[in-house]
């Protein structure tokens, strides 16, 4: 029997459980907020320039081209660049050291950089390849909304196998007795706003993927597949609502039976919430549906700018490291104070897609983990970004303060203003205890028909990880739907 399923936000989860829940022949409406569909992924434009604001690196290839294939979109819509190399890490002492997806190459790189290092390595990726294959199927691809489901005796063993216990810094010095190369290898908990001396050992395997999957680019930015994504919405024939906010919802015992939007009563048959989930639960009068207290995950300040030249010699993707990493993660996740000397991370996409600017410029970004919250008041912060755009020309970028011809600034302050919790970038903190069957999971509690996707939601951050949580939120609303038949979303 068509069942109405309304999706609150329509960022990249809300509309890849929109298109999986009308695959399997029900009504859906979306409903945004905002005029534009794709949350965090979205483009900054600016004079004949645009960028992309949020996400910048593809990683998971085959994750993400799976499930796109599940909902109806064919690999031909997507124009997909591996890179090779992966980026480049400079370091403050002169050192550069660069990712290959190249086994030999990159033995030749570690050899020359990193001598007598080049074992461990290899005993680092001959163990993740394993560790990899089993935490993706124990834990990536399960939902724990029935927590038995995760305390298992498998589960238990893979997770003592994956070294959940320690932290990806101190997992690391098995296989890498230089600083330098462990924090290589441990900054890729960034890219989901989690500590390295703090996040548990299993996202190792990011760092890991990199090397073993690959990095890519899509042509014409990461914020082109909302474009994909909404030409299938609207071919499925899910209702798209924009302009349209979920106030609160009527409830008749645990089941919720109806939601107000803009001032009209809806009556409809389970809802998904797609927001950053503790923000989004606040702002529907639900926050004692769950009183846990989360952690954020960092914040980022983002320096978008459009030059009147191109770097031919700067790579796609590019780190700075700071002096001393371990005090910036200090700053940035205990004292929560405005990081003295900080690493940073670079996108010069330019170099590979003439489309993101006119002719003979480019478009360039510059991200800053910073702490999150509203405690600091980054307006007033303007040297901040004058000083870490000095180091971006001093350091990579020479005579760039002559060539910006615009310059637009993102901070903590801006993502909560725009409903991230905490300003956080990357939803929750990927800590132990915020991870797995510890993090929100697909079904919210004591809700009988309502479910979440998004960042913060199991299994966590990143493009195609959401994806993941909306196939896995899918799968458990249209088995609750179907008598609690087992429901297989695939082919």
């Amino acid at each position: 029997m068509t069942k109405h399923i309304l999706i609150a936000g329509g960022g990249i989860g809300g509309m890849i459980s929109a298109l999986y829940l009308r695959k399997a022949g029900h009504d859906v409406t979306l409903v945004e907020k905002n005029e534009r569909l794709g949350g965090r992924l979205a483009f900054v434009r600016e004079k004949g320039y645009k960028i992309d604001e949020g996400p910048t690196i593809v990683l998971l290839p085959a994750m993400l081209k799976g499930i796109l294939n599940e909902v109806g979109i064919d690999d031909s819509s997507l124009d997909l660049l591996q890179l090779d190399p992966l980026y480049t890490i400079r370091y403050q002492d002169g050192t550069s050291y660069t990712k290959y997806s190249d086994l030999e190459r990159q033995l030749e790189e570690i050899k020359r950089v990193f001598p007598k290092e080049e074992q461990g390595f290899l005993t680092f990726m001959k163990e993740m390849t394993d560790r990899f294959r089993e935490g993706q199927q124990a834990f990536l691809e399960k939902s724990f909304h029935e927590k038995r489901t995760f305390f298992t005796k498998d589960n238990m063993k893979i997770l003592m196998k994956l070294k959940a216990y320690r932290t990806v810094q101190s997992a690391l010095k098995k296989y890498f007795s230089d600083e330098r190369l462990r924090d290589a290898y441990a900054l890729q908990t960034l890219y989901v706003g989690g500590n390295p001396y703090e996040a548990s050992a299993i996202y190792s395997l990011v760092s890991y993927s990199e090397h073993a999957h690959g990095i890519y680019y899509l042509k014409g930015g990461y914020a082109s597949l909302v474009e994909i994504l909404e030409k299938q919405l609207i071919a499925t024939g899910v209702n798209v609502e924009r302009h349209q906010t979920v106030e609160q919802f009527e409830f008749e015992g645990d089941k919720a039976v109806r939601a107000q939007i803009n001032g009209e009563s809806i009556a409809v048959d389970a809802f998904v919430i797609n927001g950053d989930y503790p923000a989004a639960l606040k702002q529907l009068g639900l926050h004692g549906q769950d009183r846990r207290k989360y952690v954020p995950s960092s914040g980022c300040v983002m320096v978008y700018l459009g030059l009147d030249r191109i770097y031919h010699d700067a790579p796609v993707h590019q780190f700075f490291m700071g002096k001393q990493f371990d005090q910036h993660m200090k700053e940035v996740f205990q004292t929560k104070t405005v990081p003295q000397d900080p690493s940073f991370y670079t996108f010069n996409p330019s170099i590979i897609d003439p489309s993101l600017a006119p002719e003979g410029c480019s478009a360039l970004y510059m991200l800053i983990p910073v702490p999150s919250g509203q405690h600091i008041h980054w307006a007033e912060e303007t040297d901040f970004v004058e000083k870490m755009l000095d180091r971006l020309e001093e350091r990579g970028f020479p005579q760039l303060r002559d060539s910006i011809v615009w310059k637009k600034v993102r901070t903590p302050n801006d993502s909560m203003r725009e409903g991230l919790f905490e300003g956080g970038s990357f939803g929750l903190a990927p800590n132990l205890f915020q991870s797995g069957v510890f993090r929100p999971q697909v079904k919210v509690p004591e809700i009988d028909n309502m479910y979440a996707v998004g960042a913060s939601i199991h299994p966590g951050g990143g493009v195609p990880i959401v994806m993941q949580s909306a196939k896995l939120m899918a799968s458990v609303l249209l088995k609750d739907l179907d008598d609690r038949k087992e429901v297989k979303l695939s082919g």
